[in-house]
């Protein structure tokens, strides 16, 4: 079964102009497949079409549930509130600890606001919040960019521990990374 099925999708910001004309893919579980361009190539505006949050000019999108790790984790949290309730509001906690562990977070972290960590605690507060949230797709933009590299090689074999669960759509910059864990990759 298919988690994600992409079929001649064409979008641009003006018609004359198209980030993407005709483009197909699939992905299923136990698949990560990422998506490595320049920027400005259209890689984030990819996951807002699978989201919903844009429609494309042709073409179709049909996606199991999904949960996403943002570029910006400061982005992703609500500024006023600690992390422990927004995790909350929209995931179940009873596999919190092992996925604390795996992250290296402190329990104790999830009780700030968004603000009192750095951008590495809050990344990862941010795929804690995702995998949380028992997705069959796991969308991720970006999402070792703040992390330094022994931390980044950790939160990425944590992610792929979970292939028998789930699938994962990544973009990338670093195209070693993409090589490295991704079944293909894809150009744009």
């Amino acid at each position: 079964m298919n988690l994600l099925e992409i079929k001649n999708l064409s979008f641009g910001y003006s018609k004359d102009k198209l980030l993407f004309k005709n483009l197909s893919l699939t992905l299923k579980k136990g698949e990560i497949k990422a998506i490595v361009g320049e920027s400005g190539a259209g890689k984030s505006t990819l996951f807002e079409l699978i989201l919903g949050n844009l429609k494309p000019f042709n073409g179709s999108i049909v996606s199991s549930k999904s949960s996403e790790v943002f570029q910006d984790p400061y982005s992703s949290f609500h500024p006023s509130y600690n992390l422990i309730n927004q995790i909350t509001d929209v995931a179940n906690i009873d596999e919190i600890d092992k996925y604390l562990k795996i992250l290296n977070l402190d329990k104790e972290l999830l009780l700030k606001l968004p603000h009192e960590l750095s951008g590495g605690q809050l990344q990862r507060a941010s795929i804690l919040r995702a995998m949380l949230m028992k997705p069959d797709l796991l969308l991720l933009d970006e999402p070792t960019s703040a992390l330094d590299n022994i931390i980044q090689l950790e939160v990425m074999s944590m992610l792929m521990k979970n292939l028998d669960k789930i699938g994962m759509l990544l973009i990338t910059h670093d195209l070693e990374l993409a090589k490295w864990c991704a079944d293909e990759v894809i150009e744009i």
